[in-house]
């Protein structure tokens, strides 16, 4: 009995550039695949076979590959997208600005570098960028950066214990901050839910502020990667002062003023093109 396929939760962005499927060893039609179960609707093996022009069989094939790769869950004749729901609705909004930070940011870092990355929809998509780096150690608690461990040999990709949590595809709590403790690297690369000069970083969740706090603390250099979105935004928790950046990468929206005061205050800003 051919099982269903059924929707369940978004991994990565709804479009991903040729180049970016290509990095992670996706074909055109498992991409299409990963689409299609997003939209929302059930997709049986023979839906999927119809609307793709293959056989089952190679339907079935692969999904199997999906799952090896951590982007799918197969379980009791059921495949669903491994992510969180969460996790979806944040990812798909101002990917195309996301995914030109997520470069610019992974442009900053050089051969034999050794770096954190927290968990956020923006920095996840930084390891995405680092084909073509040699031998760059990555600290990180988000668990959407496996898939690219397993891409990439050139990343070697420690991930901190901790409480899962799949609102923030992170691990998180005392482990997590314990064993972050245990490393120094050079750059940190964090993300926030809401920056205004006055307020400085904000978000949503005490874990996460607790996680970019240590990480920043063990690192030389401390990189914010934030979408204009989130500017004037003021969440529950704060980070820290934007005083304490080095630098921000952020998008052509990020307004002119801001990007004067944070300069006299010391802060390097940059537009990713």
């Amino acid at each position: 009995m051919i099982g269903k396929v059924l929707y369940n939760r978004k991994r990565y962005e709804s479009e991903l550039k040729v180049g970016a499927i290509r990095m992670l060893g996706l074909s055109p039609r498992e991409e299409k695949i990963l689409q299609l179960l997003r939209s929302g609707e059930e997709y049986p093996v023979t839906r999927l076979s119809n609307e793709l022009g293959v056989s089952a069989v190679t339907i079935r094939g692969d999904l199997r590959d999906l799952d090896a790769k951590g982007l799918v869950v197969r379980s009791h004749g059921r495949v669903v997208v491994a992510s969180s729901p969460q996790a979806a609705f944040r990812d798909g909004s101002n990917t195309a600005q996301k995914e030109l930070i997520a470069k610019s940011a992974a442009a900053l870092v050089k051969d034999n570098d050794c770096i954190m990355i927290t968990n956020g929809s923006t920095c996840s998509l930084i390891p995405r960028h680092l084909f073509g780096k040699r031998n760059v150690k990555v600290v990180t608690n988000s668990t959407l950066i496996l898939p690219y461990a397993r891409a990439n040999a050139q990343l070697n990709i420690t991930l901190v214990g901790g409480e899962y949590r799949p609102q923030a595809e992170a691990l998180v709590g005392p482990a997590a901050i314990s064993q972050i403790e245990n490393y120094h690297v050079s750059t940190a690369f964090f993300g926030t839910d809401g920056f205004t000069l006055e307020h400085g970083l904000t978000t949503s969740l005490v874990e996460n502020a607790q996680v970019v706090q240590r990480m920043c603390g063990q690192a030389t250099r401390r990189v914010l990667c934030v979408d204009s979105s989130k500017v004037g935004n003021r969440g529950f928790v704060r980070i820290m002062p934007v005083t304490e950046i080095d630098t921000i990468v952020t998008d052509s929206g990020f307004p002119d003023d801001l990007i004067a005061q944070l300069e006299e205050l010391g802060v390097e800003v940059i537009i990713a093109q």
